[in-house]
């Protein structure tokens, strides 16, 4: 087993556009061999930011590998984005190996 995560920051009174572009968007994830299962997780809220966490579980490496460099993944990433002020600061990806199933 294989996760990508990201985590954002998102700035506070920003949190429902941000759900709706997740909520609303085609990820095609579907259509990817190895693909297993997707999550967007909502965290701890700051005055200022709330945190999420996108999870995506995938067979193994490889395939996630794969899928970042293929259509699905640029299809996926080329739609609407959120609006300015949105993110305080850069996603952060985080990638694990399963050590015990």
């Amino acid at each position: 087993m294989f996760l990508a995560m990201n985590r954002f920051q998102i700035a506070r009174g920003f949190e429902e556009g941000f759900e709706k572009i997740w909520r609303e968007r085609e990820s095609f994830l579907s259509e990817v061999p190895g693909f297993v299962s997707f999550a967007l997780l909502k965290g701890e809220t700051t005055p200022e930011q709330t945190l999420y966490a996108s999870h995506s579980q995938w067979a193994n490496r490889e395939v996630f590998e794969a899928w970042t460099e293929s259509d699905h993944f640029r299809r996926a990433h080329a739609q609407t984005s959120a609006p300015k002020g949105t993110y305080l600061g850069h996603p952060n990806l985080e990638l694990f190996e399963s050590v015990l199933d």
